[in-house]
C-alpha cells in the first residue's frame, strides 16, 4: 500500500490484460460507466462530478441497503432467541445472554473476519472478469473455515469450566453451557455462510440474502416458540433451533447459487479440487482479516469488563450496556456500507478502474458519515428518555444521558471507520489494519480509558473517553492512508494478486 504518487512509466506491464471498456448487463461483470464518466473530458468538471455521483450513489445504495437489512435480521434472529429464553426465567435469560453475547460473539467474529478474505479476492476477480475463480475462492474459504470451526468447537464443549474460570457462578455457568452446546452446529453454519455471503456480495447479488434472512426469521420465531412453550425443550432446544435456522440460511443461499442464471456456470462451475490448493496463502489473508475484525469486536467487550471493576459497577455496567447496544444497532448501518465499500472498491480495482475506485471511496465515506451524523443528532435529542426503552431506573437514565454526547461522537466516528475498513478489505490491506487496531485500541484506547476511569475518577465516562481516543486515532490513520493511496498502483497490485492465484490454478490443473 504505497501512498506516494508515481508516473505511469514506473508501473510494471500488467500480467493480465485489462478488460475491455464495455457496459455489461447485471450479473455479467462490472460496468465501466463510472470510469468513462470520470474520464470524459467533453464534460465540465462540475457536470462530470454530478453525473458520477448519481451513478455511484445508485450502485452504492443498491448494495448497502440489502446488506444492512441482512445484518439487522441476523441480529434480530439471535435476539429473539434471547427474548424467548427470558420468558422462561431470569436464570435462562442470563444463560442465553452469556451464550449469545460472550462465546457465540467470539466465534462469530472469527468466522466473519476469516470470511472477509473472500471479499478481497472475489471482488477483484469479478472486476477482472475471472468469473470461474469466484467459485474456487468460495470453496477454498469454506474448507479453511470448516477446519477453524473444529478448535472453536472445543471452546463450546468446555464452556462450563471456562465460564467458572472467569468468575461466573456455578448455576449460571451450568445453564449457559447447556445453551452453548446447542450452538455447536451454528459454528459450522458460520463456516459455510460467510464465504457464500461474501461470494454473492462480490457480484452485487444482495437481495436474495435479504429475502432469505427475512423468511428464516419468521420461521425461527415460530419454531422457537414451539420448542420452548409447546414441546418444552428448554435452553438446549432454543439454541438448537437457532443453529437450525442458520443452516436453513446456508442451504437456501447455496440452492440459489447452483440454480440462479446469475451464478450457475458463470461464477459457480461446480466443486473443484482447486479448493485444496494454495491454502497457506489464502489462510494468511483469512487470518489477517479475522484479526482485523476481532480486535474491533473485542475492544468493546474489554471496556465492559473494565467497567465491572469500578466502585459502583452496576450503574456503570447498565449505562455502558445501553450505550453499546445503541451503538451496535447504528453500527449495522455502517457494516452495510462496509460491505458495499469492499465490493465497490474490489470490483473497480479488478476491472482496472483506478478513478472509479478512488471516487467510490469518497462517495461511500461521505454517505455513511451523513447518515451517522443524522443518527447522532437523533440520539442527542432523545438523550433523557432513550434508556427507558431498556430499564425504568432513573439513576441509569441520568447516567445514560451523561454518556450520550460521547455516544453521539462514537456514532459519527463509527460512521467513517467501518467504511474505511471495508475499503481496506477491498484492497487487501487487512494485515496493515490489524496492526493499526492493536496500537490504537489496546496500546492507547484501553490504557487511556483505565487511566481516566480509575486515576482521574471519571468512571464510565473515562472508559468511553479512552475508547473514543483509540477510535479517533485509528480513523485518522485510515483516512490519511486511504486518501494518499496511489490507486493506479492498487490496480496493478490487484492484477498481480489475481495472476498469482491464476497461476496456481493452472499449476493445479497440470498436476491433476
Amino acid at each position: 500500500m504505497d501512498s506516494t504518487s508515481t508516473g505511469h512509466s514506473e508501473l510494471s506491464e500488467p500480467i493480465l490484460p485489462k478488460p475491455p471498456v464495455v457496459l455489461l448487463p447485471s450479473g455479467e461483470g462490472v460496468s465501466s460507466e463510472l470510469e468513462e464518466t470520470l474520464s470524459d473530458t467533453s464534460l465540465t468538471s462540475f457536470r462530470r462530478l454530478q453525473k458520477a455521483t448519481v451513478i455511484e450513489l445508485r450502485s452504492l445504495f443498491w448494495l448497502a441497503g440489502p446488506a444492512i437489512i441482512v445484518y439487522l435480521l441476523n441480529n434480530v434472529t439471535s435476539l429473539s432467541t434471547q427474548i424467548f429464553c427470558g420468558h422462561l426465567g431470569n436464570l435462562e435469560l442470563a444463560a442465553a445472554s452469556l451464550g449469545n453475547s460472550g462465546v457465540q460473539l467470539f466465534a462469530y467474529g472469527v468466522m466473519l473476519g476469516m470470511g472477509s478474505a473472500v471479499e478481497t479476492l472475489c471482488g477483484q476477480a469479478y472486476g477482472a472478469h475471472h468469473f470461474e475463480m469466484l467459485g474456487v475462492y468460495l470453496q477454498r474459504s469454506t474448507v479453511l473455515l470448516m477446519a477453524t470451526a473444529i478448535p472453536l468447537m472445543f471452546v463450546y464443549i468446555f464452556s462450563r469450566p471456562l465460564l467458572l474460570l472467569i468468575g461466573q457462578s456455578v448455576e449460571i455457568a451450568t445453564a449457559a453451557s447447556l445453551f452453548i452446546f446447542g450452538l455447536i452446529p451454528q459454528i459450522f453454519a458460520y463456516a459455510a455462510n460467510f464465504p457464500i455471503q461474501k461470494f454473492l456480495q462480490a457480484q452485487s447479488i444482495v437481495n436474495p440474502s435479504a429475502y432469505i434472512a427475512a423468511a428464516v426469521l419468521v420461521v425461527h420465531v415460530l419454531l422457537t416458540w414451539l420448542a420452548l412453550f409447546v414441546w418444552g425443550w428448554g435452553l438446549l432446544g432454543a439454541s438448537l433451533v437457532l443453529s437450525f435456522s442458520w443452516w436453513v440460511v446456508v442451504v437456501a443461499q447455496f440452492v440459489y447459487i447452483v440454480t440462479s442464471d446469475r451464478t450457475n456456470k458463470k461464477t459457480w462451475t461446480g466443486f473443484s479440487m482447486q479448493a485444496f490448493s494454495g491454502l497457506w496463502a489464502f489462510f494468511k489473508l483469512s487470518v489477517a482479516s479475522s484479526v482485523m475484525l476481532c480486535l474491533e469486536i473485542w475492544y468493546y467487550q474489554v471496556l465492559v469488563l473494565i467497567a465491572g471493576l469500578l466502585e459502583n459497577p452496576e450503574i456503570a455496567l447498565d449505562s455502558l450496556a445501553i450505550c453499546t447496544a445503541l451503538l451496535g444497532w447504528v453500527l449495522m448501518i455502517s457494516f452495510g456500507f462496509n460491505a458495499a465499500a469492499s465490493v465497490r472498491v474490489g470490483n473497480e480495482l479488478g476491472a482496472g478502474h483506478s478513478k472509479a475506485a478512488a471516487f467510490s471511496v469518497i462517495i461511500v465515506t461521505l454517505s455513511s458519515f451523513v447518515i451517522s451524523l443524522i443518527c447522532a443528532i437523533i440520539l442527542l435529542c432523545v438523550r433523557d428518555v432513550i434508556s427507558y426503552a431498556f430499564t425504568e431506573g432513573e439513576t441509569v437514565a441520568n447516567a445514560v444521558s451523561e454518556l450520550t454526547p460521547l455516544l453521539a461522537l462514537s456514532v459519527i466516528l463509527n460512521g467513517i471507520q467501518p467504511v474505511l475498513s471495508g475499503v481496506a478489505v477491498g484492497c487487501g490491506w487487512q494485515a496493515f489494519v490489524a496492526y493499526v487496531n492493536v496500537g490504537c485500541y489496546y496500546v492507547i484506547g484501553v490504557p487511556l480509558g483505565s487511566l481516566l476511569a480509575f486515576k482521574f475518577n471519571l468512571g464510565a465516562k473515562g472508559i468511553w473517553l479512552g475508547m473514543l481516543g483509540g477510535t479517533t486515532l485509528q480513523t485518522v490513520i485510515l483516512l490519511w492512508v486511504t486518501f494518499r493511496t496511489d490507486w493506479e498502483k492498487e490496480v496493478e497490485k490487484s492484477k498481480d494478486r489475481l495472476s498469482q492465484w491464476d497461476y496456481k490454478k493452472k499449476e493445479a490443473l497440470i498436476t491433476s
